[in-house]
């Protein structure tokens, strides 16, 4: 089959908006799916699986209500938390919306994750890839940010079984971006039950400490700590993962390992490679089967498990440096980040 891109109604808005779902075929057995409202993945299948290794909802109603576990969404403004919604950027201070008790999580309860982006198929490209390209402009003021902001985000399947995704921004004010992919995986198949046996790698020396409410309260070693991954780890051996882990590694732009993944049950794998300096990793620890599959399986506890790519959670409120590298974005500069993930097995 020829490598391209279709697209189909999926449904409409309480508003009476159309949304859009894209599928995306690397021509060798690799096809996502993905859609225009929040840049939402709802699936991911390989040449070898009739399911996909991606968690999916069955329909935009069952998207829209379960809006608060940001399946699969493009989480932004600022991913991950900002402490009590607000930060201070030039001497002017931002309160934001909160939705995560005081905190901002993945940009507020009406995120990049709950928004309409414009979707444009890309041509197939001289290599074979296929591409989609999603945009949306954020006005000022949203969810408390300040600035206008223009988002592209590239999803491409590759003829080498790899789904890759860049980032890139602009704003006409001074303001903070952080953005990631909130996918969820589970390598044995969406409708095979826990990923909790899953052996992940992290090359990460050092993992941030959160309090109570994810909030960091500085960064520590792994050493003889359960968050040591630079060796292979089970998922679900020692405690629910929800953390932010330094990678570790230059920071220079090119993309550098991030996370392995392995299913030991059905012998596929994922490798990781990014931009940026962190990945927080989520085992999937709170999902108790209010969200089913297509096929009417209930997500459990660790059904499927996160991995986003991105800079460290409450950023914006720490002093920039080695530690804390800045999520300020200014006038004539451009935000650009990139994950690769590649499959294999």
């Amino acid at each position: 089959m020829a490598a391209g891109i279709t697209v189909r109604d999926y449904g409409r808005l309480p508003d009476g908006r159309a949304v859009h779902e894209y599928r995306l075929d690397n021509g060798r057995g690799l096809v996502l799916t993905a859609l225009d409202w929040g840049g939402i993945v709802t699936g991911l299948w390989l040449p070898d699986l009739a399911d996909s290794v991606v968690l999916g909802l069955r329909d935009l109603d069952a998207y829209l209500s379960g809006a608060g576990s940001h399946l699969g969404v493009i989480a932004g403004r600022y991913a991950n938390r900002i402490a009590k919604g607000s930060f201070e950027l030039d001497g002017e201070r931002f309160t934001l919306t909160p939705n995560d008790g005081a905190n901002c999580l993945h940009g507020g309860p009406a995120g990049f994750g709950a928004s309409l982006w414009q979707g444009q198929p890309q041509p197939v490209a001289a290599d074979g890839s296929v591409s989609l390209l999603l945009e949306r402009l954020s006005p000022n003021g949203e969810m408390g940010f300040p600035g206008t902001m223009h988002v592209a985000v590239r999803y491409t399947l590759g003829a080498d079984m790899s789904w890759r995704v860049d980032y890139e921004a602009t704003t006409d004010r001074p303001t903070v971006v952080n953005l990631t992919s909130h996918a969820y995986f589970n390598l044995g198949g969406a409708e095979s039950g826990s990923a909790l046996e899953h052996r992940l790698t992290l090359p990460a020396s050092r993992y941030t400490v959160p309090d109570s409410t994810g909030i960091p309260l500085g960064h520590a070693s792994v050493d003889g700590t359960p968050f040591d991954f630079r060796r292979e780890r089970v998922v679900g051996r020692d405690v629910g993962y929800d953390h932010n882990w330094l990678l570790d590694g230059p920071l220079n732009g090119e993309l550098r390992p991030a996370a392995q993944l392995r299913d030991p049950a059905s012998g596929r794998s994922m490798a990781m490679w990014t931009t940026e300096p962190a990945i927080q990793f989520y085992a999937g620890t709170w999902m108790d089967g209010s969200l089913t599959s297509p096929g009417g399986r209930h997500y459990l506890r660790g059904a499927g498990l996160c991995l986003e790519t991105q800079h460290s959670p409450d950023s914006p409120n720490r002093p920039v440096g080695d530690d804390w590298p800045s999520t300020v974005l200014r006038p004539g500069e451009v935000f650009r980040s990139s994950t690769l993930h590649r499959f294999g097995g």
